[in-house]
């Protein structure tokens, strides 16, 4: 069993920066892939981003490819999301997600387990 808690967002301009965090408690975070998804008001659900379980491989919405960058720490069990030349249309709420594999996070259809999401509002 798995248990993710972001923490980290809130209310900022457009063009400045924020990190979110993920922390997973469970001796076996550092076995899953790990990814960061968003959902904007009256949106779907969407793939920001996500990172396979020894941070060796990356992927990206192009939306935010050049912008936002994931990384880990496994001895943290802890996954971020560093965002940068936020853009209003970045306004939602993010949500962090494991899974075994990175194609299965960048799938999102067998997510194994979700945090409950943090919000992140940026004004023009």
């Amino acid at each position: 069993q798995v248990q993710l808690v972001e923490s980290g967002g809130g209310l900022l301009q457009a063009g400045g920066s924020l990190r979110l965090s993920c922390a997973a408690s469970g001796r076996t975070f550092s076995t899953y892939a790990m990814g960061w998804f968003r959902q904007a008001p009256g949106k779907e659900r969407e793939f920001v981003a996500a990172i396979s379980w020894s941070g060796g491989s990356t992927l990206y919405a192009d939306s935010v490819k050049g912008r936002f960058t994931i990384s880990r720490d496994n001895a943290k069990n802890t996954v971020y999301l560093q965002m940068n030349t936020l853009k209003p249309e970045d306004t939602a709420v993010y949500y962090c997600a494991a899974d075994r594999t990175l194609a299965g996070v960048r799938a999102e259809t067998s997510i194994d387990y979700w945090g409950q999401g943090t919000q992140v509002t940026v004004s023009s």
